[in-house]
């Protein structure tokens, strides 16, 4: 196969892979991107990450030499070990293990370098499976699978441009999706304890069977939108997103950089797939039989937040490198509240609400993230890399409004890892990070613990 072929395929497998759900790290970003980069503690700004920099700071895609032109492959591997207490009560996430590809394409021609790539951005999820006690709080609920898994990818076209031998300027263009799956049941004292945060005909309908008597309680209220693909969730959104990166070596030891990500801009994620439950007691009901409603869903306003970064790299001697970086990701905005509005199918079998709508607002309200990078590499040869590193940062999600299918509540990672040149032509780069456990207790009482092991690995090879 010649180089265009290679290329070609190359080209055709980024547009058309999908995103496996990532679990949350630094809140539901990761904490370093690229395999080089991971295992220095998710630092990025200075120096050059390879490939990686697509996603870190464009403007380190200009360390390219001219007329080169890489190939690159990676995977990462995600393992959280999430469990909850509801005294007596407890549960464990059974969802283990995630995995994430990515691949790219880069070149550089004289000061010019570009490229495009694809890779998992981030999210959350969790498996509670069938029944799970967290949310039943002495109440009968749908005795149904419990879980969540957000997920987003990106396709990226950067170009980084040498406007003097030791300044670079880069910027990024990104396409995005978001997808998002939630099988969720919400106990009826929580759905009432909620009311100044739903609205819609359907309430208003529900409310009125209430004071006429035919609803006397509701035990539960279940939200149901999911698919079986191990890529993308049931509800999707498309969008937008860009990144300005800037890189100067000060001098031959010491060079320094920095990237703004603006917040994305996606479309509502929206399926025509989903169910709204309700359980209670009073003639509307059955027997224990819910009252089932099928429509189409809507998450709106979710969206990823702005990061801003600077950093340095410190080179000794030829055989040590120094980096560091400081991030600043504002999460306030883009995770104020969870927004759903659930519209009913005009159809007989959803008689009385067909047609209706249900809007649910739940508070957020994330902090913003400080996250300190820091790390070490040693050339222990020509051909070996030795790196190490750590990755120190605060709990944005706060206490009160901790659900335990959203645990984004990890702090500080550890990690290592080498990168090694097998040929004139291939490298291979691998990192693994140990992440204490988080524990947290919200407002309901839930002692939900959080602890990850993570691991990534990438080859390039140049053309």
């Amino acid at each position: 196969m010649g180089k265009k072929s290679r290329i070609g395929t190359a080209l055709l497998l980024v547009l058309f892979s999908g995103s496996s759900t990532a679990f949350a790290t630094n809140g539901m970003n990761l904490e370093g991107y690229g395999a080089k980069s991971h295992a220095l503690g998710g630092a990025s700004m200075g120096f050059d990450t390879g490939n990686s920099a697509v996603m870190n700071n464009p403007s380190t895609l200009g360390m390219m030499k001219d007329g080169s032109k890489e190939l690159g492959f990676g995977i990462r591997g995600l393992h959280p070990d999430v469990s909850a207490v509801y005294s007596p009560l407890s549960d464990k996430s059974d969802g283990t293990a995630y995995y994430m590809p990515s691949l790219s394409y880069t070149r550089k021609d004289g000061s010019i370098a570009w490229g495009v790539a694809m890779l998992a951005q981030g999210g959350m999820g969790t498996e509670y499976g069938n029944d799970s006690p967290l949310f039943q709080f002495g109440m009968p609920m749908s005795g149904k699978e419990i879980r969540s898994e957000v997920s987003a990818g990106r396709v990226m076209f950067p170009v980084a441009w040498n406007i003097t031998e030791n300044t670079t300027i880069g910027g990024s263009v990104d396409l995005l999706w978001t997808s998002m799956d939630l099988q969720m049941d919400m106990d009826g004292r929580h759905f009432k304890g909620m009311m100044d945060g739903v609205s819609g005909s359907m309430y208003n309908t529900l409310g009125g069977f209430m004071a006429g008597g035919s609803v006397t309680d509701i035990n539960y209220v279940r939200f149901d939108f999911s698919n079986s693909s191990p890529f993308i969730g049931a509800a999707v959104g498309y969008g937008t997103g860009a990144k300005i990166g800037l890189t100067h070596r000060l001098s031959k030891n010491l060079t320094i950089g920095g990237s703004y990500h603006t917040r994305t801009r996606l479309s509502d994620l929206e399926t025509s797939k989903a169910t709204l439950s309700f359980a209670g007691a009073g003639s509307a009901f059955t027997g224990s039989n819910p009252v089932l409603v099928t429509g189409a869903l809507k998450v709106k306003d979710f969206e990823w937040p702005a990061v801003l970064a600077a950093g340095f790299a410190f080179y000794p001697d030829n055989r040590w490198m120094i980096v560091g970086d400081v991030k600043y990701m504002d999460w306030a905005t883009a995770m104020e509240k969870f927004n759903m509005s659930f519209v009913a199918d005009n159809t007989t079998a959803n008689a009385p609400f067909a047609g209706q709508s249900l809007d649910v607002v739940m508070k957020q309200e994330w902090k913003d993230q400080t996250i300190f990078s820091v790390g070490v590499q040693y050339k222990a040869t020509d051909r070996l890399a030795l790196r190490a590193g750590a990755n120190l940062s605060t709990n944005p999600v706060p206490d009160t409004y901790l659900n335990p299918l959203f645990p984004a509540i990890t702090k500080n990672h550890y990690t290592g890892g080498f990168g090694y040149r097998l040929t004139d032509k291939s490298t291979l780069a691998t990192a693994v990070a140990f992440v204490p456990k988080v524990v947290v207790t919200n407002a309901d009482g839930i002692v939900l613990s959080h602890s990850q092991l993570n691991w990534s690995l990438n080859y390039a090879h140049s053309l």
